[in-house]
């Protein structure tokens, strides 16, 4: 199993493996909505990977089949007591084929995006987790904020 970071070259399989989280996640994608997912992940991807905006971690097969991933998004706020650099990451699309489930991979590719996050001065790392991925995180000492998460669908 190789685990790396991606790189622009990978801009295919990151697409792919956006949409396949998506998929996964909310059950299906409309044709519509796939097509545009797709238009502007590959301009996100070409902008944000060279400017390490978006960190995102691979694992293939030894016979070069894509096993795991995940996405970490990096910004800059404004610095409070949980973030004194200011510097965030929001963790997300971690995918494991089913196939591949169960054998420590998502894990190994979470430890090698925190390890790329501290070279990074990023201070605080969140994530929204499923009933699936929560134990998980939990292990890896990730913890429930005492704030409520809401968003507003624009």
């Amino acid at each position: 199993m190789e685990i790396y970071k991606a790189t622009i070259n990978d801009l295919e399989d990151l697409i792919k493996l956006r949409i396949d989280f998506l998929k996964i996640d909310r059950g299906f994608l409309t044709e519509e909505e796939e097509k545009a997912i797709r238009f502007q992940l590959k301009k996100y991807f070409e902008k944000y990977i060279p400017e390490e905006k978006v960190i995102a971690v691979i694992a293939r097969t030894d016979e070069n089949i894509i096993a795991s991933s995940a996405f970490l998004i990096i910004q800059e706020m404004p610095a409070n007591p949980t973030f004194l650099t200011g510097i965030t990451g929001t963790l997300l699309n971690v995918i494991t084929y089913p196939e591949f489930r169960r054998k420590g991979i998502a894990t190994k590719i979470i430890h090698y995006i925190i390890d790329e996050a501290k070279k990074m001065n990023v201070s605080n790392i969140s994530l929204l987790a499923t009933e699936d991925g929560k134990e998980l995180y939990e292990k890896l000492g990730f913890e429930i904020p005492h704030y409520t998460n809401m968003s507003l669908t624009l």
